[in-house]
């Protein structure tokens, strides 16, 4: 399903983005194994991580490289996308998702809790669909046009909200909407965009009060996820510019934000013919 194509899978040495990478090498793909190595709240790192998960698809005779740049700089996106093109010569599929935790209520959350997790999750999608956005226009304007993915990861915490993550869901819910407006602004070049909100047993779903226990039933497995990340990222599908749900054998599609009710008036609403109305 995906021999040949080269494949960018951002915070995949541990977890949902570790199962990715190896179901992908498995299908054929050239993989970018990209990991900071760091801690679930983002600090410190380790080179080990990535390079554990490239040694691995070595092993079972699959082709990776290990890469430690932090998606949250624009220059490190740039490297990374770099390196995915001068090591297999492409690049064909972006898979971000790599990202941190820092959960507060809104009254205690810092301001750099909440921008270090923008920082990752949502500066790093887009860093890294920038740089390759980039990459494949140019490629197109030389005549090159071929199928390309990005495959983005929201959550249901950004889709429907969760206490306690408000740095963390508005996250997610904006990597949900710039996957509806790359998905519209990259399709001239051959590029689909489509995202996915998983349910799954990671190192940051654990850190959920309560859900250590319920998060071992094997419908959370990670490895539940991969199947539609290879799927959305094969050369035939026809998906763009779409939100899917994930968890155990569940696929769904989001049908977006739509208008339940309202009230409607020919002439200009007054503040106490409106509140009338509404109640």
């Amino acid at each position: 399903m995906l021999q040949g194509r080269v494949a960018i899978i951002t915070g995949s040495g541990r977890g949902i983005g570790r199962e990715h990478a190896l179901l992908f090498a498995s299908l054929g793909a050239k993989v970018v194994v990209n990991d900071l190595g760091g801690a679930i709240d983002g600090s410190g790192k380790d080179v080990s991580a990535a390079q554990a998960v490239v040694d691995e698809i070595a092993a079972a005779g699959g082709e990776a490289v290990a890469n430690t740049d932090s998606v949250s700089s624009f220059a490190g996106a740039k490297a990374l996308v770099d390196q995915a093109v001068s090591s297999f010569g492409d690049l064909h599929v972006v898979v971000n998702n790599a990202g941190i935790l820092r959960d507060r209520m809104l009254v205690s959350m810092s301001e750099e809790e909440f921008d270090a997790v923008i920082a990752v999750h949502l500066k790093g999608t887009f860093n890294v669909s920038r740089h390759a956005a980039d990459y494949w226009r140019e490629q197109a304007k030389a005549g090159t046009i071929v199928d390309r993915a990005i495959v983005n990861t929201s959550s249901g915490a950004g889709l429907h909200g969760n206490v306690g993550q408000t740095n963390y869901a508005a996250a997610k819910a904006g990597i949900a909407a710039m996957t509806v407006v790359n998905a519209m602004e990259l399709h001239r070049y051959g590029v689909r965009a489509n995202c996915i909100a998983p349910v799954a047993r990671t190192r940051l779903t654990l850190q959920t009060p309560g859900m250590g226990e319920p998060m071992q039933n094997q419908v959370f497995d990670p490895e539940n996820v991969s199947p539609l990340v290879a799927v959305l990222a094969s050369e035939t599908c026809p998906f763009n510019g779409q939100v899917f749900s994930v968890y155990g054998g569940s696929v769904g599609i989001y049908a977006g934000w739509s208008i339940a009710e309202s009230v409607e008036s020919d002439d200009r609403w007054t503040p106490e013919t409106l509140a009338a109305a509404m109640d």
